[in-house]
Formats: structure tokens, sequence, C-alpha cells
């Protein structure tokens, strides 16, 4: 199996592609693999493994964190449908700081994003019933779950979606602003 990992912008912040061998039945993919991914330099050593499903096209999840010491890497797919992925960097004293990158994940092109630690996590559904999968390497912890509101004005996020089409759990709705934001998560 071969392995494409490129840097974004924040170079912390991975796309990985796996290859995918097809015929007419289909495809087949191996999403991960812990040999290929720490050769290619993700030590992550993931614990759990999430999924959701978002019906309408513009929803939008985020933007999350878990605090330390329950922070967590993530590696996010997309099993049906599509996102916009979008990640944070919050990392105090990282040159990035406040700086987002964003990728296109579907089901169709078999992207993946990798996030370590340190990061906000978000995204929107570009299509109806998408579902998200995403290995996390911390498990979930309520006192330590955290948001950033999604479209704050600081991050100048472009989600392609004005803000009356998103829709929003009531915890993102109520998200905190940038601003207010003190980060946990030191370099």
């Amino acid at each position: 199996m071969s392995l494409k990992v490129e840097s974004l912008a924040i170079p912390d912040v991975k796309l990985v592609t796996p290859a995918r061998f097809g015929d007419d039945r289909g495809f087949f993919s191996e999403t991960y693999n812990a040999a290929q991914f720490k050769a290619a330099g993700i030590t992550a050593d993931f614990v759990q493994d999430n999924h959701s499903l978002s019906a309408p096209t513009g929803t939008v999840r985020g933007l999350h964190f878990q605090a330390p010491p329950f922070a967590q890497s993530k590696l996010v797919r997309v099993l049906r449908g599509a996102i916009l992925d979008v990640v944070v960097d919050v990392r105090s004293g990282s040159p990035t700081y406040g700086k987002w990158v964003s990728a296109e994940l579907s089901a169709t092109n078999g992207v993946q994003i990798f996030l370590p630690r340190g990061f906000l996590h978000g995204f929107v559904t570009r299509e109806p019933d998408t579902e998200v999968a995403y290995k996390v390497d911390n498990y979930y912890s309520k006192e330590c779950d955290g948001a950033v509101v999604w479209n704050d004005p600081t991050l100048a996020i472009e989600w392609g979606l004005p803000t009356s089409a998103a829709t929003l759990s009531v915890k993102d709705a109520q998200a905190q602003s940038f601003a207010a934001f003190k980060t946990p998560f030191l370099q």
C-alpha cells in the first residue's frame, strides 16, 4: 500500500491520501496503517474512533477542542458526502497562532486530514447525509471539552456558507469568541 502525505500552510497539519485500488466492483483502500503513518512522521497512538452523521447540507460542527490533559490529535475522513474541514492553530507561541487551514474531504476523493494536539477543529457539510469518521489519540472528557464560535470575525474563516444557512448545535451557537478564548496549549 502507498500513502501520500502533504503538509499544509501550517506544516504540522497534514493531508493524507491512501492509495485506492479499483475495479468494476468498486475500490479497496487501507485507510490507516500504523507503520506507514509512523514512517510518514504521524506517530499519534489512536485510542478511540468517532462517527458522525449530519443530515442537512450546511451543518457546521466546531470549532471544537479538548483541553489538556485530554487534548486530542485527530485523523478525519469522510465516509459519505463531503465537507470543508477547518483547523485553527491555538498553540501558545506558535508562529501560526490564530491562523487556519482548510481542505475539501469527501467520500469520492478519499483524502484525510491529520491535526495534532493544540488546534481547534471544525467542518461544514457540502452534501446531505454526510458521514464523518475520525480517530483520536486521547479519550473524550466533558470537563475538558470546549468550543470557539465557528464564524468569529477575528479568525475570518472562509466557510463558503452564509451565517443564515448554517445548521448548528446549541453548544456551537453559544461558543465563546476567539478574543475570549484563553489557550490551554503550550508549545
